[in-house]
Order: C-alpha cells, then sequence, then structure tokens
C-alpha cells in the first residue's frame, strides 16, 4: 500500500475515524474544532502541558509536541488522516523552519490523505488596489511575509514529493467579536487615526467562524496542491471600514492623516498594512469549495 494511504480498515474501532490534527490550535483552531461532524476525531498539537484539560474538555485529544524542538514531534507521523497547520512562523528570519520541522515528522510514518496551510494575504505584497487572485506571482515585501512564502513553497515540495493534497489558505484580517482584538472598537475608542481618503488603502476581511468553516471544507474538498483566498466579499477601504464600525457601534469615527504623517500616529506594523493595497478575488473558495460565507461582509460580522 502507498505510504499516503493509511489501511484504516486494519486498524481499531477508534483509529478508523478520520483523525484532524490542529497544529496551531489558537482561537481558530478551538472554532474548526467546535465544527468538525461528530464522526471526526480532533487532535491537538500544544506545547503547554498547562492547555491539556482545557483541550480534553473541549473533546480533543492533546499532543505535547513543540514545533521549535523538532525531537518533541515523534508523535505525529501517521496519527492523522487530515493535518491542518495554522502554527505562526518564527517572528525573525526568512525561513520557517517550524513547518519545516513539522513536515519531517510527518514523512516518518503513513502520510496523512490531506495537509492545510493557514498562510496570509500578505504574501501578494502591495497590489496598488488591484483585484487579486490566486495566480497572482508572490511578492512578499516584508520578513513576516517571506517567512509566509518559505513555507508555502515547503508544503507544495511536500505535497508534489510525497502525493498528500496538500491546500494553502490565504488569510487576510480576522475579526469577530468574540475573538480578542478581534474588532476595531478599541482602536476606535483611543481614536488612533486612519489615511486620509486620498491615501488610503484597499484592505480585505474574513469573519473568524467562516474561516474555520474554510478550514473544514478545504480539508476534505480542497483540490490537490491548490490555493484559495480566504475572504469575504467586502469591498472597502481601510478608513471606510473603520468609519463603518464607529457608526455600528455608535463612536466616533477616526480622524485621518495624510501618508507622510502616520508614521507619528501607528505602529510599524499597522503602518506596514497601510503600504498595501489589494482586493483578494475569492471566486475559488466559493465556487470549488461550495464555501457559502455566514457573513458575506463586515458589515453582517460586525452588526
Amino acid at each position: 500500500m502507498p505510504a499516503n494511504q493509511s489501511p484504516l480498515g486494519a486498524l481499531p474501532a477508534r483509529f478508523r475515524r478520520p483523525r484532524v490534527l490542529i497544529v496551531g490550535c489558537g482561537d481558530v483552531g478551538l472554532r474548526v474544532a467546535g465544527q468538525v461532524p461528530s464522526r471526526v476525531r480532533v487532535l491537538a498539537l500544544t506545547s503547554s502541558p498547562q492547555r491539556g484539560p482545557a483541550l480534553r474538555s473541549l473533546g480533543m485529544l492533546p499532543l505535547l509536541g513543540d514545533l521549535d524542538r523538532a525531537r518533541t514531534l515523534g508523535r505525529l507521523a501517521g496519527i492523522a488522516t487530515h493535518v491542518l497547520h495554522l502554527a505562526p512562523p518564527p517572528v525573525e528570519g526568512w525561513t520557517d523552519g517550524r513547518t519545516t520541522a513539522l513536515l519531517r515528522a510527518l514523512r516518518r510514518r503513513s502520510l496523512p490523505q490531506a495537509l492545510v496551510y493557514g498562510s496570509t494575504s500578505g504574501v501578494y505584497g502591495d497590489c496598488g488596489g488591484a483585484w487579486v487572485d490566486e495566480t497572482r506571482a508572490v511578492q512578499p515585501t516584508t520578513p513576516r511575509a517571506q517567512r509566509r512564502v518559505d513555507a508555502e513553497r515547503s508544503l507544495r515540495f511536500f505535497g508534489r514529493s510525497s502525493g498528500v493534497r496538500t491546500s494553502v489558505l490565504r488569510i487576510p484580517g480576522i475579526y469577530a467579536s468574540d475573538r480578542e482584538g478581534g474588532t476595531p472598537r478599541e482602536r476606535l475608542r483611543k481614536g488612533t487615526p486612519v489615511l486620509a481618503a486620498q491615501d488610503d488603502v484597499y484592505t480585505n476581511h474574513i469573519h473568524a467562524d467562516d474561516l474555520a468553516r474554510a478550514c473544514i471544507a478545504v480539508l476534505w474538498r480542497g483540490r490537490p496542491q491548490r490555493t484559495y483566498n480566504a475572504s469575504d466579499d467586502t469591498d472597502l477601504k481601510m478608513g471606510d471600514y473603520f468609519d463603518l464600525a464607529a457608526d455600528l457601534y455608535q463612536l466616533p469615527r477616526p480622524p485621518r492623516v495624510r501618508r507622510e504623517d502616520a508614521a507619528a500616529h501607528v505602529s510599524l506594523m499597522v503602518l506596514s498594512f497601510m503600504s498595501e493595497s489589494r482586493r483578494l478575488d475569492n471566486t475559488r473558495l466559493k465556487d470549488e469549495l461550495r464555501l457559502r460565507l455566514r457573513y458575506p461582509t463586515v458589515r453582517e460580522g460586525l452588526a
């Protein structure tokens, strides 16, 4: 039997169920675990023994391991039929050694049927406000985005060389009212400025619950070696997004500043987001994965 096919019929009953391993089980990973069908067994990689009881209480099987310590990942080999990789890269450097360590661990025994990686739409760089589909060449402009490009390339090579169905979700800004820092409310209360209309950039969004549903859809319906823009239908510039949120929350709209003055008012990370403008085309997400968004725009999601 080929290495990427798991002989489920020869396993004990508890292992014949589809098994999803979530690597990077933060807010979105927990939402995925709460939405998968009951027939699916969910396992979660965690580097913290203290998280074990909480994960078990949610019906997950915690596996102790650290992506920064490759020798701790031995238990991951052959344990899952599907793998969802949501762990961020290291905070420094140009490559993602965590993804490399994960893929090496998965190769040691029978391979999963599918592997999905949660990347970022930042790999496209600045597109001047153009509509962007998944065929556009990546052009990362920050080390953070370059690390994601490195991870994507590792995933593609892994898929091509092993036969595992690998897919990439390119994710924009994630929001949700029940997510820590998941709405613009606090930023609006602080009065943090946005760019003047003539300098403003297009921004993209996805509700955390819709992203979780997209993760599940691509785990089972994603095409081999395929990339998907995991974005909603919103077509707004950043300042207009904050104006909309302010109106919904009945808060003052944020002040507007010219681009040359923005550095004095916002962090370097926020400034980097203000330097890239693009509109993500989500046709593949809706057509190939047959995903119907519960929150098609931020107006519904924020409300």
